[in-house]
């Protein structure tokens, strides 16, 4: 009888809670102590875009009742309708990253140019961002998700576009969150890849899966199907090789259409994530800078491989702000795979 008095004291009180939590705050200052010159203003801003990105899981939480679906009449540089959220989401990260005083420079995929700093509010960052990916997804409540990239400022005087036009292999952090059955930002510092989760009890992201690796080969590919017919040949195959039993075990196909949601999952499980270039899109479709860039990054650090079907496309150099790329990432095995395809 004491035991089960016991239990259903310990049932009120709820599960007990962890008192030396790691957040994603005390992580990012950890690591910060781990670089002799470090001034915090790395930390700052992560800490800013983190408070952008709880904004904007609120604001996807409860998006229906709020009226914030459909069409907000405007089109983004892409030629894209920007829903709601999308304007939303990018007003919060600009504004967010203004008020960080760590950055000069930002490029957003919502903006036609670049996005320079008040003079008086600048730092030593440029970010790169898509404020909200997947955004086509948003009425029908699959996964989205923002992606960010940050770089240092390398010229000296004013900002130009010059530092924005920076290879990823020059990134000095990257991540994503993704908005789903939780929310969660997946962060590298140039150290690993980590995972943090929100906890809405306490308001912070904890620490729920450190140094993620992506497995060296996976057993899915993720690719839209519906463009086959525009693909070059040696997509084409290397596809039909996945799902023909004669060359081995069959492939499952997983596609989102939301690259964020896309990508977690080829981290966690393995395979290949790929969006070629087609004959409407003969450069590729995603942008470099905030989109190919920041995923071929966090790929990278967790033991994977990132190409754009010629060369590692961390170096490739962009010539534009929303230049688009051809990209092939995932597990090692299978992008050195689909690249022997594609150089036959």
């Amino acid at each position: 009888m004491a035991n089960s008095s016991n239990n259903d004291k310990m049932s009120q009180q709820g599960p007990a809670f962890d008192s030396n939590c790691m957040t994603l705050t005390r992580f990012v200052l950890q690591e910060q102590r781990k670089f002799k010159h470090a001034t915090g203003d790395l930390s700052q801003l992560l800490n800013c875009i983190q408070t952008s990105i709880k904004a904007i899981a609120s604001a996807v939480r409860k998006a229906g009742i709020a009226k914030l679906h459909g069409i907000a009449g405007d089109v983004n540089v892409q030629g894209e309708e920007q829903k709601k959220l999308d304007v939303l989401s990018n007003e919060l990260f600009i504004n967010m990253l203004k008020a960080s005083y760590t950055t000069c420079l930002m490029v957003s995929e919502e903006n036609e140019n670049f996005i320079e700093v008040e003079t008086e509010k600048q730092g030593k960052y440029i970010v790169t961002f898509d404020p909200l990916d997947g955004s086509s997804n948003i009425d029908c409540l699959v996964s989205i998700g923002s992606i960010f990239a940050i770089f240092r400022k390398q010229s000296k005087g004013a900002p130009t576009i010059a530092d924005a036009l920076q290879p990823g292999n020059k990134i000095v952090a990257a991540g994503y969150a993704l908005y789903g059955s939780a929310t969660a930002i997946v962060l590298s510092l140039g150290n690993g890849v980590n995972c943090f989760t929100y906890d809405p009890s306490i308001g912070e992201f904890i620490l729920t899966e450190a140094n993620m690796r992506v497995p060296e080969q996976g057993k899915i590919y993720s690719i839209n199907e519906g463009y086959s017919s525009t693909w070059e040949q040696g997509v084409r195959d290397y596809v039909e090789a996945k799902k023909d039993p004669t060359k081995g075990t069959p492939y499952g196909a997983r596609y989102v259409g939301s690259m964020v949601a896309d990508v977690h999952r080829t981290i966690k499980y393995g395979g290949i994530f790929l969006y070629p270039a087609t004959k409407s899109s003969p450069n590729g479709k995603l942008r470099l800078l905030y989109e190919c860039n920041p995923m071929a990054y966090l790929i990278t650090q967790a033991g994977g491989l990132a190409s754009n079907g010629k060369i590692n496309i961390l170096d490739v150099v962009p010539t534009k702000i929303h230049e688009r790329q051809p990209v092939f990432l995932g597990s090692k095995k299978d992008v050195e795979e689909v690249l022997s395809y594609l150089n036959k």
